[in-house]
């Protein structure tokens, strides 16, 4: 095993079908050693939103006691078949939290790193800033119309 995953004893579950639910995993999971939790997020993120019918994102998390019972798991079911639909089990990897108040906003777009990151025009490089600092480039029409006045 990759160091660093010598201690992760969460599986990421993907591809479920949407009658699966927690306990459907506890169950068929628990068959290769002690399920601690089944986590399984909702499809609805937004809380003003009501969830309709238990939906939910498609993939779950189920997390063992043992590392082995983890790597069992992961190495009996990835690429099985559940309940109609083949599914993809490996190790669950941290998730990535985003800049804070960007959401799945590039970068970029949040206030802060505008206001670090950004430079005044004439600074930055531009094709304006070049120009300001005596260099002389035509424009891109401009060999063109020279050419046609001889």
């Amino acid at each position: 095993m990759e160091e660093g995953t010598k201690n992760k004893k969460t599986i990421f579950v993907g591809g479920l079908v949407d009658e699966i639910n927690e306990a459907i995993l506890f169950e068929t999971f628990s068959t290769f050693g002690d399920v601690v939790e089944v986590q399984i997020p909702p499809a609805t993120t937004n809380p003003t939103q009501q969830q309709q019918d238990n939906k939910h994102r498609g993939f779950a998390f189920v997390t063992f006691t043992s590392t082995a019972d983890a790597q069992d798991a992961i190495d009996n079911m990835d690429l099985n078949e559940l309940r109609g639909k083949v599914i993809k089990v490996n190790l669950a990897k941290p998730q990535k939290g985003p800049v804070q108040g960007a959401g799945n906003r590039a970068v970029w777009e949040t206030e802060e790193w505008l206001q670090t990151h950004l430079k005044p025009l004439g600074q930055s490089g531009g094709v304006q800033g070049r120009r300001q600092h005596g260099s002389e480039e035509p424009e891109q029409g401009e060999k063109a119309d020279d050419a046609m006045d001889e």
